[in-house]
């Protein structure tokens, strides 16, 4: 045998072993990336919580790094190696996204970090009932754990925030449409307001008469605030553009709207007390500049975030000559309109709408 056959015999053993060597690294490899095969084990310090037996919630913190990402990931028994962890990381540049992703099925470590990469995270649905107001609204916020309820306060406060729509009030009251949505956990404050923000404006750009950049900032302004207090109320939406049509005819006069509505607002939202069942004329006579008893025109701003029906009934108000309207049935909800106050029938009781369901 001559010295060629055995460097190539010795070359050909090398690359054989060099080969094997590759194939046992890559079943290695794949073992490690699967999900473990035990039932997991959930330390209460590891921030999992765990829904069933292939789903859990997993929160990735601002700033975390990845080895703590990997370890914590592994000491809740959810991928088999943070040394395996932490070389992906290496080896892939992309970087993992904060916040709270749910891990469905046994998925292994690439689909996990696949996940996190993404930024696909878990979205919590929220439903904002109308005639929320901004305080109820951070309330609900807070409670399902999209943002703190002072962070959400201050953005809907923010001058600048409000100077980018135009809005000439002191906060977004009433330009924070009530409706469902998804949103991340710890969401930014600003982004909330936004996103609400953003689809009043498209609601509005819908219903109202003549486009939305044809109306001045108060002129706008003064229909929100309206349909706030129309919000509240109205209960059968076939009598919202009636009772617009009347405190439209009481602002063309000049006289006191004298809105229940907007009485408690100030007891409620301005005075921090429990709703009341009835108002009485010591409520009617509170010194306030939201109480539309003792003041005439419109409030300084809104009441509440008035939904559909309220916005259609504020740009559209029903052309009549009426100029009052009394609940005749709580229960019901029903309104008797009239035109004279001969024809008001007058009540030594203020009967006040119940509040609707999950505001």
């Amino acid at each position: 045998m001559n010295i060629r056959s055995i460097v190539l015999g010795i070359a050909l053993s090398a690359a054989a072993l060099a080969a094997g060597a590759g194939l046992v690294a890559l079943f290695a490899f794949r073992a490690l990336d699967s999900a473990p095969t035990s039932a997991r084990i959930v330390p209460d310090d590891a921030g999992v919580v765990v829904e069933s037996a292939d789903s859990c919630l997993f929160v990735v913190e601002s700033g975390e790094s990845a080895s703590s990402v990997g370890e914590r990931l592994e000491k809740a028994g959810i991928i088999r190696s943070a040394l395996l962890w932490r070389i992906a990381a290496r080896v892939d540049s992309a970087r993992i996204k904060a916040g709270t992703y749910r891990i469905q099925g046994r998925l292994g470590m690439l689909a996990i970090r696949e996940l996190f990469v993404s930024g696909k995270q878990l979205l919590i649905k929220l439903t904002i009932p109308e005639g929320s107001t901004l305080k109820k609204i951070a309330a609900a916020l807070e409670a399902k754990g999209i943002v703190d309820s002072a962070a959400f306060l201050s953005a809907a406060r923010d001058e600048s925030l409000l100077k980018s729509y135009d809005i000439p009030g002191p906060s977004f009251e009433g330009y924070l449409y009530p409706d469902t949505y998804l949103f991340p956990k710890e969401y930014a404050a600003d982004k909330v307001v936004k996103t609400m923000a953003e689809t009043f404006f498209d609601k509005v750009a819908d219903i109202a008469p003549r486009p939305l950049d044809t109306y001045a900032p108060k002129e706008l302004f003064d229909r929100v605030v309206l349909a706030s207090i129309v919000e509240r109320e109205y209960r059968v939406p076939d009598e919202a553009p009636l009772i617009a049509g009347v405190f439209q005819n009481r602002l063309k006069i000049g006289m006191a709207l004298q809105s229940c509505a907007t009485v408690e607002y100030v007891i409620t939202e301005i005075q921090g007390k429990p709703h009341p069942d009835v108002l009485y004329n010591r409520d009617i006579a509170i010194k306030d500049p939201y109480n539309t008893y003792i003041r005439p025109g419109l409030p300084p701003g809104p009441i509440s975030s008035p939904g559909l029906v309220a916005l259609e009934a504020a740009f559209n108000p029903a052309s009549v000559d009426y100029l009052y309207f009394r609940l005749v049935d709580p229960a019901e909800g029903r309104h008797r309109f009239s035109r004279t106050l001969d024809e008001h029938i007058k009540a030594g009781v203020i009967y006040v709408k119940r509040l609707k369901a999950g505001s």
